[in-house]
């Protein structure tokens, strides 16, 4: 999004001038569906078997019961103990997008989320945008936002909550985080607005601009820890620096040095510094 050509930005900004379109061809890349959420039958007698690798049982808090099914192409194959850590069920945005949810448990030696949220002891919860493998709609700036909102409604009804936000996954955490108090906010790989992503000379927010974090986030009223590549490639460093300028209730950020866009996770500084804010920061503003 940084060297964009003189074509390029003509097709971006012309055709047609619409800032949710150019949002759209900016941001949204969803990539092909791995996983399917699917009704589960009710339980049949007892010693009828149990559901085959690759299916999840969902709690009973929404309608019905739900199961995550996932095809060979999936970047995870669970195992069976880490199914039954896992609950799955759709919730329904305002704009009418069924919006895919899952909810980790904290287990210990486990893969990706499972893993992330053993090591951090805290449980996880995520969700897929609309138009993104098991939602339904199409993704754009405003189902970003009704989708996140869907989500936390669901959640608030469920569980309590620390809300993270990756790079693009910013944008909908930091606005549902201006509206509503939350135990913490993490940044991770943040950007300021969209305009200033792709010209990065842009220093004021225009109305054409989509993903105002930058004008959101001092309205933030719960602990925010940013998390921040030096050498991010996608999403300039500066932009995790303004934001942590910006925000009121910012802690010690995590800039890591010589790290990209992707690759953040991969650095002992990035675990400690979560675990240190989520068990021993947040405890203390609390007390």
């Amino acid at each position: 999004m940084n060297g964009l050509s003189l074509s390029e930005l003509c097709c971006l900004f012309c055709c047609p001038p619409c800032p949710g379109r150019i949002a759209a061809k900016l941001a949204f890349l969803p990539p092909e569906a791995t996983y399917s959420l699917v009704p589960e039958p009710e339980p049949g007698p007892r010693g009828a078997g149990t559901a085959p690798l690759g299916t999840l049982r969902a709690s009973s808090g929404a309608p019905g019961r739900w199961k995550l099914h996932l095809t060979e192409r999936a970047d995870f194959q669970y195992s069976h103990r880490e199914l039954d850590t896992i609950e799955v069920f759709p919730t329904k945005s305002a704009r009418g997008n069924r919006v895919s949810c899952m909810y980790v448990r904290c287990v210990p030696g486990a893969s990706f989320y499972i893993g992330l949220g053993s090591r951090l002891h805290c449980n996880i919860f995520s969700y897929d945008y609309s138009g993104y493998d098991a939602s339904s709609g199409r993704p754009s700036e405003r189902n970003l936002y009704a989708d996140i909102d869907a989500a936390w409604q669901a959640l608030r009804t469920r569980y309590g909550i620390i809300l993270y936000g990756q790079s693009i996954g910013t944008v909908p955490t930091v606005d549902l985080a201006s509206r509503y108090e939350c135990a913490a906010v993490v940044l991770h790989s943040p950007l300021t607005s969209g305009m200033r992503v792709a010209f990065r000379d842009t220093k004021k927010t225009y109305c054409v601009d989509a993903f105002p974090n930058i004008e959101k986030v001092s309205k933030i009223t719960s602990p925010v820890l940013i998390i921040h590549g030096t050498e991010d490639e996608v999403i300039d460093f500066s932009h995790g620096l303004a934001l942590y300028e910006r925000c009121p209730k910012a802690v010690e950020p995590l800039w890591v040095e010589g790290t990209g866009h992707n690759d953040i996770e991969l650095y002992s500084q990035y675990l400690e510094r979560l675990r240190r804010f989520i068990s021993q920061e947040l405890p203390s503003q609390r007390a």
